[in-house]
């Protein structure tokens, strides 16, 4: 099913599936289908338009943002904290080294401002390598580099180290959790991911209390049209359908009960 998604990704992503139709469009023309073929590079055209000029993908984003509120004061008791990854550049590090922080940093520094207020709270962090080849190390080990270097004691810190995506995270945690006697803790993830992660969390019979960072979109957002930034838009494009792909296909799935 891993790769399986993955394959799936790469194939319908909006730029992908413009490619496609472009493609498609140029072998139908040759093959003398030219009104087939025209209504293809139509398509392609007009979903590129779509991801690059338009709101769509910002308003698409910031309806899986405003689901889950964070809560308006951090809590003033905090004694346990699941960091899922997805802020490391695995790829970058093992070529680098050091510790490469992403889009999604929020997720670390957020969880480390957190950790340095309440000196008590295990911070689970749960992330492996999500990659093809596996061949990167997992985001777990770097992650807890991360905190170290900013005066987090080891023995705070849980990294489970196995997970390549977000139904993994909720099993391997969920058995950590058991394992470790944790209870009522701290989902420190993107405010995007936040919807499907806390359907799983609930799916597995997990407690958990969310905390969304890492918001990519204002919350004011409008249709319109956006010719300032394609390339943002065709980011959080990208990452929208992205989402919204996983929460339809884990209910399909039976992973989650409902994906609204």
């Amino acid at each position: 099913m891993f790769y399986l998604s993955k394959i799936v990704w790469l194939l319908v992503q909006p730029l992908s599936l413009s490619f496609f139709l472009s493609c498609l469009a140029a072998v139908a023309a040759f093959c003398g289908f030219r009104r087939s073929g025209g209504l293809m590079a139509a398509a392609a055209a007009l979903l590129l338009f779509v991801t690059l000029y338009t709101t769509t993908g910002n308003l698409l984003l910031q309806s899986l943002e405003n689901r889950v509120a964070r809560p308006p004061n951090d809590p003033a008791d905090i004694s346990c904290m699941i960091v899922l990854g997805g802020a490391i550049e695995n790829e970058v590090m093992s070529g680098r080294g050091g510790i490469e922080l992403n889009a999604a940093a929020d997720r670390y520094t957020q969880a480390l401002r957190l950790a340095l207020a309440h000196p008590a709270a295990r911070i689970l962090i749960s992330g492996g390598d999500g990659s093809f080849s596996g061949a990167y190390e997992g985001e777990a080990g770097a992650a807890a580099r991360f905190f170290a270097a900013y005066g987090v004691k080891p023995e705070r810190l849980i990294a489970e180290n196995t997970s390549r995506n977000t139904f993994e995270n909720t099993l391997n945690t969920r058995d950590i959790l058991a394992r470790d006697g944790l209870a009522n803790c701290l989902l420190i993830t993107s405010a995007f991911h936040m919807p499907r992660s806390m359907a799983l969390f609930d799916k597995a019979g997990l407690t958990v209390t969310p905390y969304p960072v890492d918001y990519r979109t204002s919350g004011t957002v409008t249709v319109g049209f956006d010719f300032t930034q394609p390339s943002l838009n065709a980011q959080n494009m990208s990452t929208a359908v992205r989402e919204w792909l996983g929460l339809f296909g884990y209910y399909a799935a039976g992973r989650i009960d409902w994906p609204f």
